[in-house]
């Protein structure tokens, strides 16, 4: 543990106690809205030390392994939530957190981005090219979302069998991901930069990984908690479930991690900024969603399909396209940025009422 500086150290004593206070608050009852919020901000302080801790993986491996760790052990957090949510049956809940995962990302994370870069910096520059192909992998991602809607809304025959459908876009988009892996272990083009992850003090490989395995652990209880407090949370406030999964799981389980994307646009590296927070994005459509799938279909509980409410539906596909047409052009300031995040505001209001 020398080789953790005081302040890593001071970050993790924090987020030790959150933890502790959100297991207080749970086994204490201390009523569903404060045990929520203490768990939400457990989950943000786990969250934040295993974006840490994968970083400081990032001082000993290749980028594009780095890249990978990112994609597999970033998320946990969140993907305990959901799936401890589907066991509890709350699958609107789960469908708005994964869907709310992607716009907050894509047009949150990222117009802050653009907003906080071209404050300092005017108009950010960056290779199109890496972003456009996220983009696009994206945009694919987000087809296989969608299109299960339209095929219930307009009553196909494929619309009477939502679960089998929603297997087969599952392990396509796990194909997909596999395609993306080997690309990015042969080519390392589609790799985030080693400098997103690098720490000019670094642990040694065995503190990292043995500090991902605890915050992992952490994740567990504290996902278990977090979704028992949610549902009476939610009555007890007054909002709808889409709402709460749309917006306030959804930024308690990702957003965290991608602070590092606007640290990134504020230092002008704008590459590195748009690969990390996209990439986020794209995790949560080719691996969360479908390992979500196959899992409810192998265990037998709440059935979960890709068939959503066909706003959402219609919200997510225009602001992935939205997300294309900005970076298409490899340049981005400030109105792309305050635009994106008003597109953001209006979805979330749309679904303040349920």
């Amino acid at each position: 543990m020398a080789a953790i500086d005081r302040g890593e150290m001071i970050v993790m004593a924090v987020a030790a106690g959150l933890v502790g206070a959100a297991g207080a608050s749970h086994y204490t009852h201390m009523g569903p809205v404060v045990s929520f919020l203490a768990c939400a901000l457990a989950l943000a302080g786990v969250a934040h030390v295993i974006g840490e801790a994968t970083d400081q993986v990032g001082n000993h491996l290749s980028p594009s392994a780095t890249g990978l760790i990112q994609s597999a052990v970033g998320s946990l957090p969140e993907l305990f939530v959901c799936i401890f949510s589907l066991q509890a049956g709350l699958v609107a809940v789960v469908q708005a957190s994964l869907i709310g995962s992607i716009l907050a990302n894509a047009l949150l994370v990222l117009g802050l981005a653009f907003v906080v870069g071209g404050a300092r910096h005017g108009v950010l520059h960056f290779e199109n090219q890496t972003a456009r192909m996220i983009a696009s992998l994206l945009l694919l991602a987000v087809s296989a979302l969608v299109l299960p809607t339209l095929a219930a809304e307009l009553h196909l025959p494929a619309g009477a069998h939502e679960q089998q459908l929603a297997v087969v876009c599952a392990i396509v988009m796990l194909v997909v991901f596999g395609f993306l892996t080997r690309a990015m272990l042969t080519q390392g083009q589609r790799a985030v930069p080693s400098e997103a992850h690098a720490r000019a003090h670094a642990w040694p490989l065995s503190v990292a990984i043995g500090v991902l395995v605890v915050c992992a652990l952490g994740a567990v209880f504290v996902s278990e908690w977090f979704v028992d407090a949610l549902e009476p949370a939610i009555d007890a406030v007054g909002i709808s479930q889409t709402f709460a999964g749309l917006v306030i799981v959804a930024i308690a389980g990702n957003a965290i991690e991608n602070v590092v994307g606007i640290r990134l646009a504020a230092e002008g590296k704008a590459d590195l900024a748009i690969s990390v927070v996209l990439t986020s994005a794209l995790q949560v459509a080719v691996v969360i969603v479908p390992v979500l799938v196959l899992y409810a279909y192998v265990s037998g509980g709440a059935p979960f399909t890709l068939v959503v409410p066909p706003i959402l539906a219609v919200a997510l596909f225009l602001s992935v396209l939205v997300v294309t047409v900005v970076t298409v052009d490899g340049e981005a300031d400030m109105v792309d940025g305050a635009a994106l995040i008003g597109l953001y505001v209006i979805i979330a209001t749309i679904f303040w009422w349920g």
